[in-house]
């Protein structure tokens, strides 16, 4: 029976997509109602500002995280087209190349030159864009998958404070905006942590911290430029 493993680095590529889309859907539009309900602003307009915050920040999203990963996958493609240029033109450069990183990597020499020979024999372009690239099926750039993960993840972050809004008078905005996506920040830090393998606090603590900063200088600036209005 065959063995399947799964490892966490597998989810690197969509996980981190994921993550700093509902982050900054929740960062960005609470931030945004806070700073339109300090200034004074009615339920009605804060409502309508928080979703033209979710469709500009969704799309916003998607077309620099396309473009970002594009840019990735561009820099792979070019880097393995020269690779490819370069073994069939000096096929023994590129074996005694591959043969040295296994030396480096812990084996003696001529199980090196064994390994070099059986994976070039096996995929050559393959096996010097892992191992001399670093390039791999499970981490190469998926824009269109980052794109929609991103944008999905945006819209979903972006809709919880919105449900606030929608919910309480504008009276209770400031505080229950505030609290709840502070909470919703520390259950994505500590989902993405849990998913990820890393430290649950440490990852709910930093997205906490850096929520509230940013709600509380846009909020500040907000009741700044109502007073002054």
């Amino acid at each position: 029976m065959r063995h399947l493993e799964r490892h966490r680095t597998q989810r690197v590529g969509w996980l981190r997509a994921a993550v700093l889309g509902a982050n900054d859907g929740i960062v960005s539009t609470a931030s945004l109602i806070l700073g339109v309900a300090a200034a004074g602003a009615t339920s009605a307009n804060i409502l309508v500002a928080g979703v033209a915050g979710l469709v500009a920040g969704a799309m916003s999203m998607a077309a620099g995280e396309y473009v970002s990963v594009s840019s990735q996958a561009d820099t792979e493609h070019a880097d393995l087209e020269r690779e490819r240029s370069e073994l069939a033109a000096f096929p023994e450069h590129e074996h005694a190349e591959l043969a040295a990183i296994y030396v480096r990597r812990g084996l003696d020499a001529e199980l090196a030159a064994k390994v070099a020979t059986q994976l070039t024999a096996h995929d050559a372009l393959g096996a010097h864009g892992r191992d001399e690239l670093g390039i791999s099926d499970t981490l190469a750039a998926r824009p269109v998958q980052a794109a929609l993960a991103s944008a999905a993840t945006f819209s979903l972050g972006a809709v919880l404070p919105l449900l606030v809004v929608m919910l309480l008078p504008v009276s209770a905005l400031m505080w229950a905006v505030s609290a709840s996506s502070l909470v919703f920040l520390a259950l994505l830090g500590s989902l993405a942590a849990r998913v990820g393998g890393a430290s649950v606090m440490t990852a709910a603590a930093r997205v906490t911290f850096w929520g509230a900063l940013a709600m509380a200088l846009t909020a500040g600036v907000g009741a700044l430029f109502g007073v002054s209005a």
